[in-house]
């Protein structure tokens, strides 16, 4: 959890992403989604798709079929308690596909994850 505003904390996570080497390929506003496909009102909710091009193409070297779990997806929501950033975890992911040098891959992919999501929280 961060303390700071919506708006700010995705501006953060942009950031911190870059700095780590990640682009950002894809952007669903879930709040926007959610009114305009069912009329309901929630709280803000922003899922941006991250990319680290060099681990994708590694990734998909060993595992072609990963592509499913391609891009990453970092979420930054409005909860009760505050703004909330979240990341999936590559690593528990990827297990799935029970390759060593794919594992190695997710590892460092989820390791630079955990740095964003450290950075965003203490720029608070």
């Amino acid at each position: 959890m961060t303390t700071l505003p919506f708006a700010d904390a995705v501006a953060r996570c942009r950031e911190e992403l870059a700095r780590e080497g990640f682009g950002v390929l894809t952007e669903i506003d879930i709040r926007a989604k959610l009114a305009e496909k069912l009329g309901v009102e929630v709280p803000e909710n922003l899922i941006l798709g991250a990319c680290h091009p060099p681990s994708a193409h590694r990734a998909l070297q060993a595992v072609p079929e990963v592509a499913v779990l391609l891009p990453c997806n970092v979420c930054v929501a409005v909860e009760p308690r505050g703004t909330v950033v979240r990341a999936m975890n590559p690593a528990a992911a990827m297990s799935m596909f029970e390759s060593p040098e794919l594992a190695g891959v997710a590892t460092e992919v989820a390791a630079a994850l955990r740095r964003v999501l450290a950075r965003v929280v203490a720029a608070a």
